[in-house]
């Protein structure tokens, strides 16, 4: 079955926005795998705004006794502090994802041209340590086999594209939907697993969830934003209602 992996981040906007503790992050990582989520991601941003360097810490403090039932990913622009986080914390799973500056969110995968022998650098580190590495990549086949050549374990398919595409009809759909599934055949052909993850919903995860050797989906905005009307657990279980269904 595909995993679920909540991104909380959205969480933390909200309480960041007024102070405070309330809504509370740790609670809410407490409803998700009460609900049945077996992943949790949070994307710790240098200027903190919205999950916080206390926020991993609490989260993994509090998800140390499942290991192995529920994980942790760790998601991030490679700089010295976050994985000084990843090496200290030892999440399950550490998603490499590049950032440009000022950016809202994740706006393309790692261009391909990206420097191998870096990356590489850092995939042996984080490895090193237990930790499987994903690398956040488009559905490019420059892409999958640079993130092959770098050691990773596996790559997370950046989904906006695909959203955007079914949005505009199911022909669009279903053309976006190849290039994925193709993108899919190919990383696994390569030894990677395949993550996906930006901008997928309730609507679009019918056609997307039937995505070849797909081990994973990173959900947050939709999930989180559709908690706001029917709630948390309730949002949960219709997201694992829906991939139990791939």
């Amino acid at each position: 079955m595909v995993r679920l992996s909540v991104n909380v981040n959205k969480v933390a906007t909200l309480r960041n926005s007024r102070g405070g503790g309330v809504p509370s992050v740790l609670e809410a990582v407490d409803v998700c795998v009460a609900a049945g989520v077996r992943g949790i991601t949070v994307h710790p941003r240098g200027d903190e705004r919205h999950i916080r360097a206390s926020d991993v810490e609490a989260i993994a403090a509090a998800l140390a006794g499942r290991r192995g039932e529920v994980e942790l990913n760790i998601e991030g622009d490679p700089r010295p502090d976050l994985i000084d986080m990843v090496l200290r914390h030892r999440p399950d799973q550490c998603t490499l994802v590049p950032v440009l500056p000022g950016e809202i969110t994740s706006q393309a995968g790692w261009p391909p041209g990206s420097s191998t022998a870096v990356m590489s650098g850092l995939v042996r580190r984080l490895r090193a340590e237990g930790v499987r590495v994903s690398l956040f990549v488009d559905p490019d086949p420059a892409a999958i086999a640079w993130a092959a050549a770098s050691g990773a374990d596996r790559v997370e398919l950046y989904t906006e594209p695909f959203a955007r595409a079914f949005e505009r009809g199911p022909a669009a759909a279903q053309a976006s939907f190849e290039r994925y599934a193709a993108a899919a055949r190919l990383a696994h052909e390569s030894g990677l697993g395949i993550n996906a993850g930006h901008d997928l919903d309730l609507a679009n995860l019918r056609l997307f969830r039937a995505l070849p050797f797909l081990d994973e989906v990173s959900i947050g905005h939709a999930l989180i934003s559709r908690a706001l009307f029917v709630g948390l657990a309730t949002v949960c279980s219709e997201y694992l209602a829906a991939l139990a269904a791939a």
